[in-house]
Formats: C-alpha cells, structure tokens, sequence
C-alpha cells in the first residue's frame, strides 16, 4: 500500500505542443519556451519540406503560476509572429515594386509589338519598345534596392521585438525559480 503512494507522488501528467517553424527561428522557440516551463521532447521535419521544423514539448500540468505563464508565453508568441511580420514584409514591398514595373514594361512591349505587326508603324514600335526593356531591366536592381531601404528601416524593430520576447522570457523564468 505504502508503494502505491509512492509511486502516485511521483506521477507527473503532461501536456504537450507543438510548434511549426523554419530552422531560422527554431533555437528562438526552444530557448523561449524553456522559460515557460516546457521541455524539448522532439523534433521532427516539417511536411513543408527542407526550410521547416516541427517542435514538440512537453511540461508538467500541475506546474506552479500556470496561469501567468500561459499569459507570457502568448505574449512570446505574438512578438514571434511580428518578427516574422517584420521579416516577410523586408522582400514583399521589394517584389511588388520589382513585379509593378516588370508588367508595365510588358505592356510596353506588348504595345511595341501590335504596333509592329497589326499598324507597321516602325517609329511607335521603336518608342514602346524602349521603356518596355527598361521596364524588363530595372526590376532586379529595383528589387535589391528595395530590399537594402527596408533593411534600414526594419532591422532596428526587429531587434525592438527581440528585446521585448528576451524580458518576457526572463519574467516567465523569473516564476519558474
């Protein structure tokens, strides 16, 4: 009888997440839900191929402060979500400026060659022509242009967001000690 006590003071129940993230962000996750109380118990490739990961945790349901440690670690996440925010939006402003100016060059193009096949008009061919390849060439540098201004301006929030998920890490340890 006195075994069977022993051995339920012992139980410990778990709970378990999951979190699907890339490579880049996987020591964030796992050094950051640490601090909430969750262990590393796996992790495994993502259906998403080579770029993603799957974490899987684990943590001890009777664990103390739960409530304020769920508090923080959904704060952990929104700030992780608006690091990835920040991160995706460096080369999305890039591509649409780059795509804009790819298409009208296209209409140019398309121009040039209607008025050269349906009108053989030889000198409005040559004036569509023109910003039609500039339409077709300036994309790439327009891109990386693009992508260098955003970097100026994105980097210092991201860093911000890093801050701000670290001392919520540290408080969420902070009640873990």
């Amino acid at each position: 009888m006195n075994e069977i006590i022993k051995n339920s003071e012992n139980f410990v129940g778990y709970e378990y997440k999951e979190v699907l993230t890339t490579r880049e962000m996987e020591g964030v996750y796992t050094d950051g839900y640490t601090n909430f109380g969750w262990k590393l118990d796996g992790c495994s490739p993502s259906i998403l191929g080579l770029s993603g990961v799957v974490l899987k945790f684990k943590r001890d349901r009777k664990i103390r402060n739960k409530a304020e440690l769920s508090r923080l670690q959904r704060q952990f996440e929104a700030g992780i979500t608006e690091i990835n925010n920040l991160e995706k939006s460096k080369t999305s402003s890039a591509f649409i400026v780059a795509m804009t100016v790819g298409l009208i060059g296209t209409a140019f193009l398309a121009g040039a060659t209607f008025a050269f096949i349906y009108a053989n008009m030889i000198p409005l061919m040559v004036v569509l022509a023109l910003p039609g390849f500039i339409g077709w060439t300036l994309p790439y540098f327009l891109y990386k242009h693009t992508i260098a201004q955003k970097n100026k301006t994105v980097t210092p929030l991201i860093e911000q967001q890093y801050d701000a998920i670290y001392e919520i890490c540290e408080k969420g340890h902070a009640l873990l000690v």
